[in-house]
């Protein structure tokens, strides 16, 4: 059952983005759809609106044509070309990837969309769009961007805006950091976290002369916890520090660990850019349970200590903060093809409300306010 929250709307669909612009179709002469608008990073402008980097998840229409299957790819050369693969040497369970049957049992995907990011500036309190820049899109730049630019987190410290996301490629699946004077033009300052690092999200504020991130290292195989432990298993949520952005050192404790409990026992990561409240630092992150090949994502939270972060002072890992909504998805029932995901991206303070942006079914934009004392500030 979902909250009454005071606002809580799709702010950007699939049809709301303007394909002329695409970095793709300036190569591929094949129909391509928004296949999602989602996963917006979020933070404020020196005006006071609020900015939102979503994630255009872009899609050929027809992927199957002279019985190949084809994903799209960027090359450092040649821009952005097809790749063919026979249908029988694939395998299509996933409807966003697909996997490569050769290489089994190592699991190798190519993907059914490529994905850039799209500025878009919203009102203060996040109710309206104000403008779409499509002349600031981030596209991919280097070899290891070529299968595209996923899920940017924005945090603005000092002044100064600090963007992480995941680039995806052949050469690895790890964290790139983008940096920016006034929130809108991004220089790419390269890779940060390396191969299955993602989820990063830096602190809105340094602690102790040092940056605090967020991390999530992800692999293909981990080992049993106790049977009397009251974790499991699985991809956890990680602290890290560095000087200086550029270079981290993992924390040695272990941070925020899936449960027992059947709500976060497959899996977690970082969600929205951790802030300081009066009471602490507030994070929201994402717990995963085990339905389907995608899962079921909730958004939680967790109260860290202002000057020792890897303090835990609140966690709650039971009740979720944000649910995927149905009612506020009906009119796109064309264009869902998973249920049961919201992912929250972002978050800005404004008087009595925390205004979340969240990606919704991996499909559109979601913005919602909810009030401080859900949080006990």
């Amino acid at each position: 059952m979902q909250n009454n929250f005071p606002f809580d709307k799709i702010i950007i669909k699939p049809d709301d983005i303007d394909l002329g612009y695409s970095p793709i179709r300036k190569d591929i002469k094949v129909d391509t759809y928004v296949l999602g608008a989602f996963n917006p990073g979020m933070s404020r402008l020196p005006n006071g609106n609020i900015i939102i980097m979503v994630r255009i998840a872009e899609a050929l229409k027809s992927p199957v044509f002279n019985n190949k299957i084809h994903s799209i790819r960027w090359d450092t050369e040649k821009g952005y070309v097809l790749d063919a693969y026979n249908i029988d040497d694939v395998d299509t369970a996933d409807p966003r990837s697909f996997a490569l049957k050769q290489y089994y049992p190592m699991q190798v995907y190519a993907l059914t969309s490529l994905s850039w990011l799209l500025p878009v500036e919203l009102t203060a309190d996040g109710r309206k769009i104000v403008k779409i820049y499509y002349d600031k899109i981030i596209s991919p730049a280097k070899s290891y961007q070529e299968y595209g630019i996923e899920d940017a987190r924005i945090s603005c410290i000092d002044g100064k805006y600090y963007m992480t996301s995941c680039s995806v490629s052949s050469e690895r699946l790890g964290t790139t950091l983008y940096t920016s004077e006034n929130g809108l033009d991004y220089t790419l300052e390269g890779v940060v976290l390396d191969h299955q690092n993602k989820d990063m999200l830096f602190f809105e504020g340094m602690i102790n002369n040092k940056f605090y991130a967020l991390t999530r290292p992800m692999g293909s195989m981990y080992l049993a916890t106790p049977p009397q432990s009251n974790y499991s298993p699985g991809p956890s949520i990680n602290l890290a520090e560095s000087p200086d952005v550029l270079h981290w050192k993992p924390l040695d404790e272990p941070f925020i660990r899936p449960g027992k409990s059947k709500a976060t026992s497959l899996k977690l990561g970082g969600g929205a850019q951790p802030i300081l409240t009066p009471k602490g630092w507030l994070v929201l992150f994402h717990g995963v349970e085990k339905k389907g090949e995608v899962g079921v994502y909730r958004t939680y939270w967790a109260l860290l200590d202002k000057n020792e972060p890897w303090k835990i002072l609140h966690l709650d890992m039971q009740n979720p903060v944000l649910t995927a909504n149905p009612d506020l998805t009906k009119q796109l029932s064309n264009s869902i093809y998973i249920e049961d995901v919201v992912f929250t991206t972002g978050i800005v303070d404004y008087g009595d409300v925390y205004i979340l942006a969240s990606g919704e079914l991996d499909l559109c934009t979601r913005i919602t306010h909810i009030s401080k004392s859900k949080f006990n500030i």
